[in-house]
């Protein structure tokens, strides 16, 4: 990724609509699995700015990894001291040393290479029973100026993801799309860039907002986020899974 991107997430990470819709719906999905747990031992894997592991730690302890020590330092500076430099490939831990494993839109980017490499290292790390939960871009033809900035090697389906699931030995609780009701805009912004000139810088999607704007736009994850607590969207810009180690 690109350095400039890490510094444009950790300024917006907190308010824009996009994570804090984002970590609606992953928030709804480990409420569902874990109802009453708040003792979990966690891992979030390529935690990048460290966003996420606020939400997480209302479930336990939570561990911060990441290959950019760059990331780390914007992690650092939101006050979280558990941390480790390292590939989702080559993770420092002990065999069975969690009980669940997060990777947020980590598995698609091109450093990762075999994201099966990075799914067993994963399942190495969980102890028997522990769950994994991924999110991660959906469908190859919504690349876009983005993808160039944060080095996107591939998207996902669930069919892809549930194929590289099951082939690293973990059992499929839930396997859905996310971020349906926005899709109609996401794509239409793709068909327009896609008209730009060829030679026209790419830029990043992640980029400040009017309050307003991250409050409209939050509402339908929102929605989703409830609806995801027991049913699955059939098509969206993200994939979701959570799966258990067998």
């Amino acid at each position: 990724m690109d350095p400039s991107e890490y510094r444009a997430i950790y300024t917006v990470e907190d308010r824009h609509w996009w994570y804090a819709g984002m970590g609606r719906i992953s928030r709804a999905l480990l409420e569902t699995a874990y109802p009453d747990r708040r003792d979990l031992r966690i891992l979030d894997a390529g935690c990048g700015t460290g966003g996420a592991l606020g939400f997480l730690a209302q479930f336990g302890a939570v561990t911060g990894s990441d290959i950019s020590p760059l990331a780390l330092a914007y992690s650092r500076a939101r006050g979280h001291a558990a941390l480790s430099q390292a590939s989702v490939t080559a993770l420092p831990y002990a065999a069975a040393s969690f009980d669940l494993v997060t990777s947020f839109d980590v598995l698609y980017h091109r450093a990762v290479g075999d994201p099966c490499v990075a799914l067993g290292e994963f399942r190495r790390v969980l102890r028997p029973g522990g769950r994994v939960l991924l999110r991660l871009p959906a469908y190859d033809r919504l690349r876009g100026r983005h993808d160039a900035v944060v080095h996107t090697a591939r998207r996902f389906t669930t069919s892809a993801l549930a194929e590289s699931l099951r082939e690293t030995g973990f059992a499929i609780e839930r396997l859905s799309y996310a971020n349906t009701l926005l899709f109609p805009l996401a794509a239409a912004k793709r068909l327009l860039e896609r008209r730009a000139p060829a030679h026209a810088p790419a830029h990043s999607d992640v980029t400040p907002n009017p309050a307003w704007l991250d409050a409209v736009l939050s509402r339908p994850l929102a929605i989703e986020a409830a609806w995801l607590r027991r049913r699955d969207l059939p098509f969206g810009l993200s994939v979701v899974a959570l799966a258990r180690r067998g």
